[in-house]
């Protein structure tokens, strides 16, 4: 393994990382919903907390325009891998304690969400090089294996495991 995978990423340097996953467009809201994610976990390590403070208003304000502007709620508490890709806008929920892979893909009306309500924690993960296709809602204490795949408005509340695809509703597994 090279040293640029085990060494943590600057903050430029993950959204250059980002930018390049996105193909160079700086305009596509994917690039810019997760770029925004970048900035508000990068100004969580600032101390002290009054210098923060003016970075956590400008979070605010990028994280409600992505979200009410383009439709991707993507919270600066989720553990986002790199080189993830939202490749659509429109209607994209992430959790706060979701953890998304390196070189994944998610496409528009994806929801990754609670199932039950009183288990706040038990948010779905998502290994590395998973794509998630429209419409799909991934609910609970869920793992996606490495290289899997879920089907267009798929509903999956059970493991996948890696390198399988889940389709349907509720989701069925196919090696």
């Amino acid at each position: 393994m090279s040293t640029s995978e085990t060494e943590p990423l600057g903050l430029w340097q993950q959204i250059k990382e980002d930018w390049e996953a996105h193909g160079r467009d700086w305009t596509k809201p994917g690039f810019r919903a997760v770029a925004v994610h970048r900035f508000g976990v990068w100004r969580m390590t600032l101390e002290p907390k009054l210098l923060r403070a003016p970075f956590s208003l400008l979070y605010r304000s990028l994280y409600r325009k992505i979200r009410n502007g383009y439709g991707i709620e993507l919270p600066y508490t989720v553990e986002l891998g790199r080189r993830v890709i939202i490749e659509h806008q429109g209607g994209i929920v992430i959790h706060g304690y979701c953890h998304i892979g390196d070189d994944s893909i998610i496409r528009q009306g994806v929801t990754l969400g609670l199932r039950y309500l009183d288990r706040l924690f038990e948010a779905p993960k998502l290994g590395k090089r998973v794509n998630v296709g429209a419409g799909a809602v991934i609910l609970g204490n869920v793992t996606v294996g490495d290289d899997a795949n879920v089907g267009a408005n798929a509903v999956v509340l059970i493991d996948v495991p890696p390198g399988a695809t889940a389709v349907g509703i509720p989701a069925k597994i196919i090696k």
